[in-house]
């Protein structure tokens, strides 16, 4: 596998992009109406909030990468904390999993964005088709290679950037970049509860996590040890106020109700009051732009992430009697199961489960860095453990609202992370044992 990663391969500018581009491809556009569903009219300030919490968590990541800069990312910093043990190997794996849950939420908002220039009947039929399609196309031209993908990350963020800003500032100056939407209205009949905000973060926050993209080619970037934490924090500051421009705009534009009706596709339906046929064209053209672009960077990124855990001895690994490369061998365990999800699953059971796997991780990780690593990487613990707090609140919140509206989605999480633990504690005793005979 290390003949994947070049050392000092990644400028500064290429590992930003590498990280806005990744968050930027699915957050906005999938996630944007599910978090308005949960806070109302407070949503631009609860991506404000989730940033600030991505912050916090993004100390630890920063810290141990500045002190063992890795390709490795995650994994690395599992293995340092606890080991070659169950926790490592099954955080990584969850890690892996929410990055391959992001993918289908992305196809999935391909579909529903590319539906908006069509007038087509049974829509929830076509979303999943057009969704598996963009999963079946992104596979194709990552098996062809990787140059392609590296070329074009950085002009497709910049593309993304550049587009959504004109739609935020274009949906403003229609309503005469008037301060209303910036002001949280009560809204008749609706009354949000602690824990709804709190829900609605714990999605926000999946919005962010494509900071640990950067991580994960620690090794890879030049000077890492300055430039792996000033990635992160500046891909952070752009996605934040990317993100509330939008959501500013949106609110602005739309009421509530309207929001949430068009959920899966808030931006395009923002799009169309303030400019007709035009602006919704435009919009969705960028939408394609940006889940094409970020579904084709996150396979590349999720199966080198599960080569490497293989090479780690992690993971098991079939090649099912494919040939070539093991992380060509993950392309298609990736794909597959992408489109499994985007078949069967829609955008808010997506992100929901994409939420509780990255929490769950990222606690992980706090508590390791704490416990096991903050003398040695020079962490601040108040900060670390601050981090861990804020992400135990906002799980709890976001588990108790769907035990409450949507027992599948915890049925699901807690059966796959059980089987995850269950089995990586399986196949590492068995590794052990062969290793002692």
């Amino acid at each position: 596998m290390e003949e994947s990663y070049k050392k000092g391969s990644l400028s500064l500018l290429g590992s930003i992009a590498l990280g806005t581009g990744v968050m930027i491809g699915a957050g906005i556009f999938a996630l944007l109406g599910q978090v308005a569903e949960l806070s109302g009219t407070w949503f631009p300030y609860i991506f404000v909030l989730g940033a600030l919490i991505s912050a916090f968590s993004a100390y630890s990541y920063i810290k141990v990468s500045n002190t063992y800069p890795s390709a490795g990312g995650i994994a690395m910093i599992l293995k340092k904390a606890y080991g070659k043990s169950t926790i490592t190997a099954s955080a990584s794996l969850l890690m892996a999993l929410s990055m391959v849950i992001n993918e289908s939420l992305v196809a999935r908002t391909f579909g529903s964005y590319t539906l908006q220039l069509f007038e087509v009947e049974n829509k929830e039929l076509w979303i999943p088709i057009l969704g598996v399609a963009l999963l079946v196309s992104a596979f194709l031209i990552n098996i062809s290679g990787n140059k392609l993908i590296g070329k074009s990350s950085q002009f497709m963020s910049f593309i993304k950037i550049i587009g959504i800003l004109i739609f935020a500032i274009g949906a403003l100056w229609a309503v005469g970049f008037s301060l209303e939407g910036l002001i949280p209205k009560a809204i008749k009949n609706t009354d949000y509860s602690a824990t709804s905000y709190i829900g609605a973060l714990a999605l926000s926050i999946l919005a962010y996590k494509g900071f640990t993209t950067i991580t994960n080619s620690g090794g890879e970037i030049t000077e890492p040890q300055k430039n792996v934490g000033l990635s992160i924090i500046i891909s952070l500051l752009i996605c934040t106020v990317v993100y509330f421009l939008v959501a500013f705009a949106v609110n602005s534009s739309l009421t509530i109700s309207e929001i949430i009706q068009a959920k899966d596709y808030s931006l395009a339906e923002a799009a169309r009051p303030a400019f007709g046929d035009f602006g919704l064209h435009f919009t969705v053209a960028i939408a394609i732009i940006a889940t094409i672009s970020g579904v084709i960077a996150s396979i590349f990124a999720v199966s080198r992430m599960t080569a490497m855990l293989t090479d780690m001895e992690l993971i098991p690994h079939s090649h099912l009697g494919m040939s070539g490369r093991i992380q060509k061998h993950m392309l298609v365990y990736v794909v597959f199961i992408a489109i499994i999800l985007t078949i069967f699953f829609d955008l808010s059971r997506i992100a929901s489960i994409g939420a509780i796997f990255y929490m769950v991780m990222d606690i992980i990780i706090h508590w390791g860095v704490y416990k096991y690593l903050r003398k040695e990487v020079k962490a601040n613990g108040t900060i670390v453990l601050t981090a861990m707090v804020l992400d135990f609140i906002v799980l709890a919140a976001f588990l108790w609202i769907k035990a409450s509206s949507d027992l599948l989605v915890l049925i699901v999480s807690a059966s796959v992370m059980l089987i995850v633990f269950a089995g990586e504690k399986w196949f590492l005793s068995r590794a052990d044992k062969s290793t002692q005979k």
